[in-house]
């Protein structure tokens, strides 16, 4: 659990790397004597101040759409969905609805919101981290009413450490590294937007710091990305020379040109995650080995209608085709439902929806969505002529894997399953007599191990990767494919952490998939060590009573 040291305060670490410089805290709100000064607004009806919100509305939603196409990959993705938020019509429709009852614009707007928010926060996992989106697009819209600039972080004078609440994807993928020297936040996760983003930009972070916003502005910080703590005004000299040792050591991961093995030579493949045709064809100019999670819902999020089977196959070869006949990709079929509504495919109303008919489940009412799928992935494989792997998602007996494994089969490719829910590590042993590979994935895998929403801050510590009773799913599922002779991936956001690589290949993970800016630090990690110190650092890991303990074992074992 995140706790205040003596000199100063520990969270979980999300982006390894040391820094050092004074504090810049981040808060956001406009301004009260502009919002003070605006008072009822100088509309003459409620048409009026809706049409006024439709601008504000517009303005906010294509600086979002500006900001993403000048990102790519995970960054895109996120600014995106903010996008369509801010121009959302159902927020629209519950605005209107609160000035034709009598409300100011200004109310209207944070009823609205709120709204959405105790929705969001009630549906639970990735949909709950929409409430700190929402609450960010309320105060841009806001300032676009009263005539201020939209809030966003401030640009220190000096290179600093950034410290904040939390921050909406828009305000993290605009830092730049070369004066956000960290990231340290009071709320998130390891799998939220903020550490998704941060990984991306490479930029140190800490998330879940109780007592952050305590920090005074201007106070010099060592921010420690791997240990997960921040030392308040600490000795100039050590500082300075830790933060060299960091950097002489963070040069040396990123000259890492592949492939994935370690020291003795032990193979293991160092795969990047992708969502669309641009972050593949970025990913395949860097040194991994092809694909290990194509997330092919993330192309369809702003579709109504469901694409033809050749519009599919058209997506799907444009990943494929970026990485030749060379290496090989992982392609997902459809993971929509909870976190992730895709109108064509996904339920709506559903109480609890990341326990709700999401994934591989979509098909047992709907199989005409995975059939037409299947069929424009067997075409993309077959115009491209890359070897191509299918898995589904959310997959929880055998009998649904043996029935997934068939169709895939039928098509002429490798068949596999996420492992995510604990019955398929449980049963990996026989997932593993169905189909041809196995690919865990950590973050639904913690979240439903540990009974915890992966975007609930004050669980943070429950949903971390690191717990002991994910890591023995790991093994087991590892062990399985070993016995069996076949491969077991990790793609959820654990194989990005250099340190617990080492680890899961040590259990006997023989792939790693990662978003591409992650695949350097993660192969020069694997290729200081021995599969024999692998082994060890399992052992530790596994034998370890918590997050921070497994992390300290490995971290002395792997120096």
């Amino acid at each position: 659990m995140v706790t205040e040291t003596r000199t100063g305060l520990t969270g979980t670490p999300v982006v390894p790397g040391v820094a050092y410089g004074p504090v810049t805290l981040a808060r956001g709100e406009v301004s009260a004597a502009a919002v003070s000064a605006f008072g009822d607004g100088p509309y003459a009806d409620d048409e009026a101040a809706l049409a006024a919100y439709d601008a504000a509305a517009a303005a906010v939603g294509d600086g979002f759409q500006a900001k993403a196409a000048r990102a790519s990959g995970a960054t895109a993705e996120v600014l995106t969905a903010s996008a369509g938020l801010a121009k959302d019509r159902g927020l629209r429709g519950a605005v209107r609805k609160q000035l034709r009852s009598g409300e100011h614009l200004l109310p209207a707007v944070h009823a609205a919101v709120e709204q959405f928010v105790q929705t969001f926060t009630a549906m639970g996992g990735l949909m709950a981290e929409r409430a700190t989106d929402l609450r960010d697009i309320e105060r841009r819209l806001v300032a676009r009413i009263v005539g201020e600039p939209e809030p966003g972080v401030p640009v220190p004078d000096e290179p600093s450490v950034l410290v904040a609440e939390d921050l909406a994807p828009a305000d993290t993928a605009g830092l730049d590294p070369a004066i956000i020297l960290a990231l340290v936040t009071e709320r998130g996760g390891p799998t939220s937007h903020t550490a998704i983003i941060a990984r991306q930009l490479g930029i140190p972070c800490l998330v879940g710091v109780a007592g952050a916003l305590s920090l005074e502005a201007g106070v010099p910080v060592l921010v420690d990305g791997v240990a997960g703590t921040v030392e308040v005004d600490p000795d100039s000299d050590r500082a300075w020379s830790l933060v060299a040792a960091s950097a002489e050591q963070q040069a040396a991961l990123q000259a890492w040109s592949g492939p994935g093995a370690t020291a003795d030579g032990f193979a293991v493949k160092v795969l990047a995650n992708v969502a669309d045709g641009g972050s593949a064809r970025a990913a395949a100019g860097g040194p991994v080995e092809g694909v290990g999670l194509f997330r092919t819902e993330l192309c369809f999020l702003n579709r109504t209608e469901e694409p033809t089977v050749d519009e599919q196959a058209e997506i799907y070869a444009e990943v494929l085709r970026a990485f030749g006949d060379s290496r090989y990709v992982v392609v997902r079929t459809l993971d929509a439902g909870s976190d992730k509504p895709v109108a064509f495919a996904t339920h709506e109303g559903e109480e609890n929806p990341a326990l709700g008919v999401r994934g591989l489940r979509l098909s047992f009412s709907n199989p005409g969505l995975l059939t037409r799928q299947l069929d424009a992935i067997a075409q993309a494989a077959r115009d491209t002529g890359t070897e191509t792997w299918v898995m589904a998602p959310m997959v929880a007996t055998v009998a649904e894997a043996a029935e997934f494994a068939e169709a895939v089969r039928g098509r002429g490719l490798k068949a596999g399953v996420m492992v995510e829910v604990p019955s398929a590590a449980l049963l990996a042993h026989r997932m593993l007599e169905v189909v041809d590979f196995l690919s865990i994935g950590t973050n639904d895998l913690t979240q439903y191990t540990m009974a915890a929403d992966r975007m609930a801050t004050d669980l943070a510590h429950l949903t971390d990767p690191w717990q002991p009773a994910v890591l023995q799913l790991v093994a087991i599922t590892a062990e399985a494919g070993r016995h069996a002779g076949k491969s077991v991936g990790v793609c959820g956001e654990a194989a990005a952490d250099p340190l617990l690589a080492c680890a899961l290949v040590g259990m006997g993970v023989t792939s790693l998939s990662m978003a591409a800016a992650a695949a350097k630090p993660v192969g020069a990690r694997l290729a200081s060590v021995t599969h024999d110190q692998c082994e060890e650092a399992a052992e530790a890991a596994l034998a370890a009573s918590d997050p921070a303990a497994a992390r300290a074992a490995v971290r002395a074992l792997l120096v």
